[in-house]
């Protein structure tokens, strides 16, 4: 696979991703349970796609499964405990942590490419974020950057498995949040409507995106393959707008084309670089 393709599968993995904040807070059940429903739906459904047969459970495979898990299943609860933006904002923090472990991990040096993208990307979160951020919620912004931290993780321990397979982490990971939130899913039934966000919650807001991440991510660093998604803050007021008509503000706006301007950057510099010098 193409470099090229593999960019092309993040930025589908983006829009995955993205019907994640209004999906959520569609489906009125405890944070834990819709956590582990939409798990154990991707893992049903990824187990369909993929078919895996041998399974290698080595230590790279069971700690990205749990980095994984954490991510997801604290992903839930900080958006049901804090604002969309705050989680969002917060989880994002997860390409700091691989720019700085990525090297001594992985042996993927940052280049300089890496730094200013993401600087840009950190600049354009505040001010798309700017308008609704806020320091209460304690407990919702702490599982927010916890998420964050299993983000990071578990895109490296991904990237570690690049020669070999990395969907079964992914499918292990979605098993285990399935586990954690089993117990808090007997207390009431989801509305119809809510079955239909968790479903697609399940296959299309992870099931589907952790499938396309899962193959991108041999073909690209770990920075990368955090920092080019980072376009899916921007599509989530888009979802909103279409569906509810609310617009974003002038400096959500400005943020938003920062974070694209930092996602061509980091997309396109290396091939501008090879055109320049040939």
């Amino acid at each position: 696979m193409q470099r090229s393709t593999a960019i092309v599968l993040l930025l589908l993995t983006a829009l995955c991703w993205s019907t994640g904040g209004f999906l959520i807070k569609w489906v009125e059940w405890p944070p834990m349970a819709i956590s582990g429903l939409r798990s154990a739906i991707a893992a049903l459904f990824l187990a369909l796609i993929f078919r895996p047969k041998r399974w290698r459970l080595d230590r790279y495979v069971i700690g990205g499964a749990f980095a994984y898990a954490v991510c997801v299943t604290f992903f839930v609860l900080a958006n049901k405990w804090t604002t969309a933006a705050n989680a969002i904002l917060l989880q994002y923090t997860a390409p700091v942590h691989v720019a700085f472990f990525g090297y001594w991990f992985l042996g993927e040096k940052p280049h300089r490419l890496d730094w200013y993208a993401l600087v840009l990307v950190v600049m354009g979160m505040v001010l798309f974020f700017a308008e609704d951020l806020s320091m209460g919620n304690l407990w919702g912004n702490l599982a927010a950057l916890i998420s964050g931290i299993g983000f990071a993780w578990m895109a490296l321990s991904l990237r570690k498995q690049k020669d070999g397979d990395p969907i079964h982490s992914v499918i292990l990971g979605n098993l285990m949040a399935a586990a954690a939130g089993a117990p808090f899913m007997f207390a009431n039934a989801p509305s119809p409507a809510g079955w239909t966000g968790l479903i697609l919650l399940g296959v299309v807001q992870i099931g589907l995106a952790y499938a396309l991440f899962s193959i991108a991510i041999r073909h690209v660093t770990a920075l990368e393959a955090l920092l080019i998604p980072t376009i899916e803050p921007i599509l989530n007021p888009v979802w909103v707008f279409l569906l509810l008509g609310e617009r974003p503000g002038r400096l959500a706006m400005v943020g938003g084309a920062i974070i694209i301007g930092a996602v061509l950057l980091r997309s396109t510099g290396p091939w501008m670089l090879r055109m320049r010098y040939r």
